[in-house]
């Protein structure tokens, strides 16, 4: 059976002010409105999430810089995957802090995936993710601050090009000039304790 569909139309929303410059995506064009307007909001809130998380993780109330962008990483198969951005900078400080997040959704029926959404019931998932990190770490040889990476339950992904590529954020793992180090995995690589009918079966080819 075909998984075609047009992709979802998408425009920026443009935030500015002296010190600030934010760019996020609003879904437009969607058939039903409660999904398109559900999804926006989340979109919307995890952008100001971002914004909050920076002056939290840097302790200020001021930056001299701060940048969000936005990317679609998937747009395909009634499936959107996009991440968020921000890049943020105090006065006389040497270096800024980039914060991620990320948002993977059904255009149809606007629910959002969480990792765990993506496999079977009962399946050793976090262990198999985990293992395929850790040789990626080992590979690429990326300096992290501990030898046995495991990752959460909840780890931060998203879907682009047959991938699920997990994330972590910017100092979590690894040192600062690493920047947010990505780990994509085929999904063909994943087909045995990939949900039956789920997210990742519909991204495969017809």
């Amino acid at each position: 059976m075909s998984h075609f569909a047009f992709p979802v139309n998408i425009k920026t929303i443009e935030m500015r002010d002296k010190e600030w410059e934010i760019y996020y995506p609003a879904l437009t064009c969607l058939k039903d409105k409660r999904v398109m307007k559900q999804l926006n909001e989340e979109i919307y809130q995890q952008m100001r999430q971002l914004v909050l998380d920076q002056f939290s993780a840097q302790e200020t109330n001021r930056f001299a810089q701060m940048i969000g962008q936005y990317e679609i990483k998937s747009n395909e198969r009634n499936i959107i995957s996009l991440t968020q951005s921000n890049y943020a900078i105090m006065p006389q400080a040497a270096n800024g802090l980039n914060l991620m997040n990320s948002l993977t959704a059904d255009t149809k029926t606007g629910r959002t995936y969480r990792l765990q959404d993506l496999f079977k019931e009962g399946s050793n998932y976090r262990e198999v993710l985990s293992a395929h990190v850790r040789r990626q770490l080992k590979e690429r040889g990326i300096p992290t601050f501990d030898e046995h990476v495991t990752i959460k339950k909840d780890q931060p992904f998203y879907i682009t090009d047959k991938c699920l590529v997990l994330y972590f954020q910017a100092i979590e793992i690894t040192p600062h000039y690493v920047g947010i180090p990505v780990f994509p995995i085929s999904i063909f690589d994943l087909e045995n304790i990939s949900k039956d009918g789920g997210l990742l079966d519909r991204l495969m080819p017809s």
